[in-house]
């Protein structure tokens, strides 16, 4: 280590679900805290903020400094090198325990940095750290990289991970369709798509369409109350039209009253949120016993979030540059905040960062404008495709090895 005294270290940590992109965004800010003359030593923690209480601590810049090409590997690798968890701090008022921990961590390893790649739950965390921070006077720097292939936190245009998940559901809806086609048979074919409480992977789908098949041929998102009598009279209608019926749900679809198609409101997870149970399957049998025809459902569940092999090069490419201005935001004294990506350009695509309050992020979500989607509720509409498209171009330079991709090896997770 540095002996320079003037040099404070940086700590990073992932959290939350995994995405082919939360590495890069790892990556950027690997190589940016190596170039940075302020920062000596760069430590992950492992398995995120639980990890950390746990003294579970990587020396980064051990295993990177000097090695340009492990970090390339790193940034497409997918899921999360430094591991993950879900895990809630308790509110100031109620409990500092686990605060008391991790700023007494914060001092021992004389960290002046620390950066949360995360989702929503993991923003909340940002949020409750540099309030503790801002009370009781520490001058640590705090700072959100965004990551979700829901795509759901507030104030930026779109969220690393977003893009490659959206590229990989799109790419497996006109799969789907070439493997429906070849039959003679009347079929309904019903794909599953993460998303809770928001549409926006699901409406991924409708990228899928070209000059020769218009599948998916209905879209459902959870913006919009889910009626299962309207979506046997769609599916009927549609199957007047044409032999095969191809139809992307979000898995968050419920009826008027909030209620989910499939879940047992009783099972819940460490957020509370509830837990969902095989929307695709629920409307499969629906199928089978109202129209009888041949109807399978197919759910993408974990596939769709690390898809390292069809992952978008616009997505990588940005949340590597994303990583980097994080470092640069949290060196100059920025603090309390999420980088945010500002669209500037669609056509062709552009995009520069910003900072944004964590404050206005932390534990909001956002939704699908209700003017993306048409007025049955069982399609998008153009500006939402729009919207997406440019979000999924391009293709990955990965290294192969045996037929199969090269990703950076996790074995530090198993010990």
């Amino acid at each position: 280590m540095n002996n320079n005294m003037e040099k404070c270290n940086c700590l990073v940590a992932q959290s939350g679900g995994p995405t082919a992109a939360i590495n890069a965004s790892l990556a950027g800010i690997i190589k940016a805290a190596l170039a940075n003359e302020k920062i000596d030593t760069i430590y992950g923690a492992v398995n995120g903020i639980k990890g950390f209480i746990e003294k579970k601590i990587l020396n980064l810049t051990e295993m990177f400094e000097g090695q340009p090409e492990k970090l390339e590997t790193l940034a497409t690798t997918p899921a999360m090198f430094l591991g993950s968890c879900r895990y809630r701090l308790a509110p100031m008022e109620k409990d500092l325990e686990d605060y008391n921990a991790i700023f007494g961590l914060f001092q021992i390893y004389n960290i002046k940095y620390f950066l949360y790649i995360g989702g929503n739950d993991s923003m909340d965390t940002v949020a409750k750290l540099s309030l503790y921070a801002k009370t009781h006077n520490y001058d640590i720097k705090i700072m959100g990289v965004p990551k979700t292939i829901d795509n759901d936190l507030d104030c930026t245009d779109h969220t690393p991970g977003f893009g490659s998940a959206a590229k990989y559901i799109a790419s497996s809806i006109l799969e789907v369709a070439h493997d429906a086609y070849i039959y003679n048979v009347e079929s309904v074919s019903i794909v599953e798509i993460m998303g809770r409480n928001v549409g926006w992977l699901t409406a991924a789908a409708a990228l899928a369409r070209n000059e020769y098949s218009t599948a998916p041929h209905l879209i459902y998102l959870p913006e919009k109350a889910f009626d299962q009598e309207k979506f046997i009279r769609d599916v009927k209608e549609m199957l007047t039209h044409r032999k095969h019926v191809i139809v992307a749900i979000s898995e968050g679809l419920h009826d008027e009253n909030g209620k989910y198609i499939s879940a047992d409101s009783s099972q819940v997870d460490n957020f509370g949120h509830v837990m969902l149970n095989g929307a695709g399957k629920h409307l499969e049998m629906l199928v089978t016993e109202r129209i009888g025809c041949k109807v399978r459902s197919i759910e993408l569940n974990v596939l769709q979030r690390c898809a390292g092999h069809c992952a978008s090069k616009a997505d990588i490419d940005e949340s590597v540059a994303l990583g980097e201005f994080a470092v640069k935001a949290v060196t100059e004294g920025e603090t309390d905040k999420m980088v945010i990506i500002k669209r500037t350009s669609s056509t062709p695509y552009a995009s520069e960062f910003e900072l944004a309050s964590i404050h206005e992020i932390a534990n909001k979500e956002k939704r699908v404008p209700l003017e993306w989607i048409n007025e049955e509720g069982n399609d998008i509409l153009q500006p939402l495709v729009d919207y997406i498209a440019p979000l999924v171009e391009g293709e990955v330079a990965t290294e192969y090895k045996n037929g199969l991709p090269v990703y950076l090896p996790v074995d530090h997770l198993f010990k």
